[in-house]
């Protein structure tokens, strides 16, 4: 993997929000969970899809902070528009585990 400077690091807007609603995604290839995260004020509520079922149901995210990249272009994934990249890291199995602050914090707080 190739070096990046701090200006390249510092594009990325790496943002917390709170999970307000979850739908299962039964349209997506794998398994997913479609999630409207709010961001706060600045930002407002965005869209994303995540293949996290291994982990994770709709009840269990609702009011959820999540970490994610918030400056990405729209994806769409079949028939939904992602907005937004939710960040995890993989478990033993490969499966996705959600980043996510270990104390409450202001919606759209930007990672340092």
């Amino acid at each position: 993997m190739s070096n990046i400077d701090l200006d390249d690091f510092l594009k990325v807007d790496v943002r917390v929000g709170t999970v307000t609603r979850a739908e299962p995604f039964p349209e997506a290839r794998k398994p997913a969970i479609k999630m409207w995260i709010d961001f706060g004020e600045d930002i407002g509520e965005r869209r994303t899809s995540a293949q996290v079922t291994a982990h994770y149901d709709t009840d269990s995210l609702i009011g959820r902070q999540v970490v994610a990249v918030v400056n990405f272009p729209p994806r769409q994934i079949g028939p939904f528009m992602s907005e937004v990249l939710v960040l995890g890291l993989p478990d033993t199995d490969g499966e996705v585990v959600l980043l996510t602050p270990d104390q409450t914090v202001p919606e759209g707080g930007r990672m340092h």
